[in-house]
């Protein structure tokens, strides 16, 4: 069985992917946390020893526990907290310094381009200051053939349509429509094409 089938399998883990609410006072919480732990250590590793894209492709593969295509191209440093909830499409190339915060899901799809010091974030956390360590899960879709700036910052439950591009620095709250050009803190649609 497959480090990925087992991962699936954690009662913990089929409810972070259904969305719900991952607390502290779960009872499973310390599963999660081992699978958090390896990731840190492997990132670490990977960063500091990778020195060929083969085989930071290969060790970012064990971290998300899953093949990623050798079409697709990752230049270290690379920063993930869970890493099992990334899926990486076909000629997908992603820039320097970048961090995805997999823990509510991460997918990018064929032939995306993503800029040096991008961030990715699936999770946050409720207003409520009582409620406030609990972690809120919402995934993120980058569709095939987007581009995503230097710099830009992605969050929860965010969906970057095909074609789209967000420009350097932009800060996307809401889903980017295809073929369209965001820029801004808060994104907005500046161009269509």
């Amino acid at each position: 069985m497959s480090t990925q089938n087992k991962t699936n399998m954690e009662p913990i883990f089929q409810r972070m992917r259904a969305g719900e609410p991952l607390r502290k006072d779960d009872p499973d919480y310390n599963t999660f946390g081992k699978v958090v732990a390896r990731t840190i250590r492997l990132c670490v590793e990977m960063n500091a020893t990778a020195t060929e894209l083969d085989k930071v492709r290969s060790r970012l593969s064990d971290i998300i526990g899953t093949g990623i295509d050798e079409s697709t191209t990752i230049f270290p440093p690379f920063y993930t907290n869970f890493g099992r909830f990334i899926r990486l499409g076909k000629n997908v190339f992603i820039n320097h310094n970048c961090s995805f915060l997999d823990i509510g899901g991460i997918t990018i799809e064929d032939d995306v381009q993503i800029g040096p010091s991008v961030k990715l974030t699936s999770e946050n956390h409720p207003l409520d200051p009582a409620d406030r360590k609990t972690v809120l899960l919402q995934p993120i879709l980058i569709k095939r053939n987007a581009w995503i700036g230097a710099g830009a910052i992605i969050l929860p439950g965010v969906t970057v349509g095909e074609n789209a591009v967000v420009a350097a620095g932009a800060v996307v709250s809401r889903d980017v429509p295809p073929n369209t050009v965001v820029a801004g803190i808060p994104a907005k649609v500046v161009k269509i094409l």
